[in-house]
Order: C-alpha cells, then sequence, then structure tokens
C-alpha cells in the first residue's frame, strides 16, 4: 500500500509503470537507456479513492488524464530510473493530496442595513453638493 495521508492509501498494483527512452542532453547514455518513467493510475476503475476525490482529481489533472479516465504521470528529469520513478510517484501522492483538500463553501453575506442607509445618505448629499454648483438661467449677481 502506498500511504497518501493518514485517510486515504492506494494499492500500488493499481500503478502501471511503463520506462520509456527520456529526450535531450545525456550524449549516448540517453539512446541507450530507458530511464523516463511514465506512470499510469486508473482513477475512474480505483476502489481506494472516494468519489468526490476523482471528481476532484479529474479537475485538477484534466490534461493529464486519458478520455478512459487514466492518470498518466512521466518524469524524465534525473539521469537514473530510481530516481525517475520516486519522482512520478511524488507527483501523483502530490496530486492526491491536492484532490483530497475539500474547498472551502463560501457563504454569500448580507449588507447590513446600516451601510445601506450609509450609502444613500452620501450620495444625497454628493448629488445636494452638485445641484450648488450649477448655473441657474435668469439669475444675475
Amino acid at each position: 500500500m502506498i500511504e497518501i495521508s493518514r485517510t486515504l492509501a492506494i494499492d500500488e498494483r493499481e500503478i502501471q509503470e511503463t520506462f520509456i527512452r527520456a529526450e535531450g542532453p545525456g550524449g549516448q547514455n540517453v539512446n541507450k537507456v530507458s530511464t523516463a518513467v511514465q506512470l499510469r493510475f486508473d482513477v475512474v476503475r480505483s476502489p481506494s479513492i472516494p468519489p468526490e476525490v476523482k471528481d476532484r482529481l479529474s479537475q485538477i489533472a484534466a490534461s493529464r488524464m486519458t478520455k478512459e479516465g487514466v492518470l498518466v504521470i512521466v518524469s524524465r528529469r534525473f539521469r537514473t530510473q530510481g530516481q525517475n520513478r520516486e519522482d512520478a510517484l511524488e507527483q501523483l501522492k502530490a496530486l492526491l493530496r491536492q484532490a483530497e483538500i475539500r474547498p472551502k463553501v463560501q457563504v454569500k453575506t448580507k449588507v447590513p442595513f446600516s451601510q445601506k442607509r450609509q450609502r444613500q445618505e452620501d450620495k444625497a448629499r454628493h448629488g445636494e453638493k452638485k445641484k450648488l454648483r450649477r448655473v441657474r438661467s435668469g439669475w444675475e449677481e
């Protein structure tokens, strides 16, 4: 079992790892050795994850998911398979921890009556001020 948090753990058998050749610098080693890791985790069919976490995960990692609901994480930062494997697993754990957090429900608040009345009084006062600045026709001083 891979422990994500105190309340969430996934079975290692739910994760599929494929080693692929990495691109970029690395000399001849990059052409010969498959050091990059492609980690696949079937979010939709996973019995370890609650439905609300699945929904949030599919929103958070939408660009990394296939149409079938499989999360694909590719790690090629390091030059060794072991480090790339750990990195991919850490990325998966971070995504699951983020998806586990429930968003706070925002409650709309009402504007207090006193504040509404104050705004109306301020508007009336401002209007009076502008009214006094007008030039009145027929009046000459």
